[in-house]
């Protein structure tokens, strides 16, 4: 059928996998043209089929679906993907968004639900499960409430750290582009880190991304 809605699914449980490739069999018009069990998988498969939509879970041993949703979107932006994930919590859904998803759907979910997401998704709109629509709103706020207040806490020579930090800069690198020691670097990064409430480099990139400090392709 030249409408039909051609999927590439991931999951790392072949029984669960099985079960989704029969409910989307069932549907008309839906095609399942490849399956993998990882992150990596993923891209291969949707390089190798093209698929219209990219059906896939979040944690997966190797890379997971967030990284592989990011990768996938950059290298095939024409390709929708659907997180299909058993959290319904709203930083999973923010992440998956972030990451380029434009549909969530959590695993309890009615079947008929996984089908309009499909048809959803294929007419340029984004599904999000009823059930986390609401949390995913109100984390948001909350979450842009409070970077504001922290934002506010630092000095502009801590969120300029903060911006080479996570731009990938060590301490010694930054203290030699700001004509300051190590240790002044290493002395700013733990006040960030506690004003902030972040206590890893990766947290500080996440917090740096989301809050527009750098972009995700810096």
């Amino acid at each position: 059928m030249s409408d039909s809605i051609r999927v590439v699914l991931v999951d790392d449980h072949g029984l669960v996998r099985a079960g989704i490739r029969s409910l989307l069999c069932a549907f008309a018009g839906v095609e399942v043209v490849g399956e993998a069990d990882n992150g990596g998988g993923a891209i291969s498969r949707v390089g190798e089929y093209l698929p219209d939509v990219l059906l896939i879970d979040i944690a997966m041993n190797g890379m997971n679906g967030l990284l592989a949703t990011a990768e996938v979107r950059r290298l095939y932006p024409a390709v929708r993907v659907v997180v299909l994930s058993m959290h319904a919590d709203a930083e999973y859904v923010l992440q998956a968004l972030q990451a380029g998803a434009v549909g969530y759907l959590i695993k309890d979910a009615a079947p008929v639900e996984l089908e309009l997401a499909l048809r959803a998704v294929m007419r340029g709109q984004t599904w999000l499960s009823p059930s986390v629509s609401r949390q995913v709103v109100d984390g948001y706020v909350a979450r842009l409430n409070g970077d504001i207040v922290a934002h506010e806490a630092l000095t502009p020579r801590q969120l300029e750290i903060l911006r080479r930090i996570a731009g990938g800069c060590g301490a010694k690198e930054i203290a030699f582009d700001l004509g300051i020691s190590a240790k002044t670097v290493e002395s700013h990064r733990a006040q960030i880190m506690e004003r902030l409430g972040i206590h890893e480099v990766a947290g500080l990139t996440r917090y740096a991304i989301r809050t527009g400090l750098v972009s995700a392709d810096e």
